[in-house]
């Protein structure tokens, strides 16, 4: 019973330090294209640029994503799916990447 409620408390800890990752890489991948967004907005920005990064820079850089590990090259491979992200929503928005 102590091993599971162990385990349990460390998945809840692992979801916390993934959101936490994901609102920072979010807000700087927010920051770089001068998108102002809010936390939750950040998070869904970072959580699916992972998985677009996941498809398209991954293969061509041979790294994951903070989907698998959280490291420096997974990071900086997210910023770059969360930047692409925003780029394609402006794109699609104004008709343009920059203002």
């Amino acid at each position: 019973m102590g091993i599971y409620r162990e385990q349990k408390e460390r998945k809840h800890m692992n979801i916390i330090i993934y959101l936490i990752v994901a609102a920072v890489i979010g807000w700087a991948a927010s920051s770089i294209m001068h998108d102002r967004s809010g936390l939750l907005v950040n998070i869904v920005v970072a959580v699916v640029g992972a998985f677009l990064a996941g498809y398209l820079l991954s293969p061509i850089f041979h790294v994951g994503t903070i989907n698998e590990a959280i490291t420096f090259p997974t990071m900086a491979v997210t910023l770059l799916g969360s930047i692409i992200l925003l780029a394609i929503v402006r794109l699609i928005r104004h008709g343009r990447i920059r203002r």
